[in-house]
């Protein structure tokens, strides 16, 4: 497949195998970030441009900034998998997928080079941009399959994206002592807990019992927006940061 890149930011084009028709929408609302989880740029290439891979996302972002387009924005890209955010399951058919080079968790987590945030940066503000992507729905693969993924993990500099007009950011409170609720605990607290992470976009039922959807869904949050401390704990600080960011999109509520 030959194409023209979508984005001035593009670099190189590497077409991939794994791509194919957007159902149900006129084109992507949602923009999702990862990183890569494999031990150099390379192997990533090769599992999201082959055939035998399954998987690809729209770009590829390396250690250095340089930015590669693997799938065009009019088609489906294969980076989601099971997924959910906000009642849309077929995340793919909404979405584009932006995959950041980075061994991950399997590979001690190592910080994102400078020069790759500001490319992440420049890229995902062209996309937001162009497809009038709102901030709720730019999200990580961690927040739409919390029982599944942890990507782009909790060093992932959101902050540094939403002082650049990409996604939601809030500074969170200190990290205190004080009441808490966690796995196992039951009651009115957490019903009203689940209905504020459900309201924000993640998938659990409302039923009152801090289970285990609950609490991965609560990590998923932390890794995003509270990283100091992810442990699935709903502190306040957990807490306040999730009230802060649901009262400054109305449309969530």
């Amino acid at each position: 497949m030959i194409f023209q890149p979508d984005s001035v930011i593009v670099n190189r084009v590497v077409a991939s195998q794994n791509f194919g028709e957007r159902r149900g929408c006129a084109g992507p609302d949602m923009l999702v970030l990862h990183y890569t989880g494999m031990k150099d740029c390379a192997s990533a290439l090769h599992r999201l441009t082959k055939e035998e891979g399954g998987v690809s996302s729209h770009y590829l972002i390396e250690e250095d900034g340089t930015v590669l387009q693997l799938v065009p924005e009019k088609s489906r890209a294969w980076h989601a998998g099971q997924s959910f955010w906000r009642g849309i399951t077929d995340i793919n058919s909404r979405s584009i997928g932006v995959e950041i080079v980075n061994g991950g968790h399997d590979y001690g987590l190592p910080p994102f080079p400078p020069a790759q945030i500001e490319a992440t940066i420049r890229l995902c503000r062209d996309c937001v941009d162009r497809w009038a992507i709102a901030p709720e729905n730019v999200v990580a693969h961690s927040d739409i399959a919390p029982s599944r993924k942890q990507d782009p993990g909790e060093l992932f500099p959101w902050d540094q994206l939403s002082a650049a007009g990409v996604g939601l950011h809030v500074p969170a409170p200190k990290i205190a002592s004080g009441r808490f609720l966690s796995a196992g605990d039951r009651g009115q607290p957490v019903e009203a807990f689940q209905s504020m992470l459900a309201a924000f976009g993640y998938d659990l039922e409302c039923n009152g019992v801090f289970d285990e959807t609950t609490r991965l869904a609560t990590i998923a949050f932390q890794r995003h927006h509270r990283p100091a401390q992810v442990d699935g704990v709903a502190d306040a600080s957990t807490i306040r940061v999730l009230h802060t960011l649901l009262t400054m999109r109305p449309s969530l509520l």
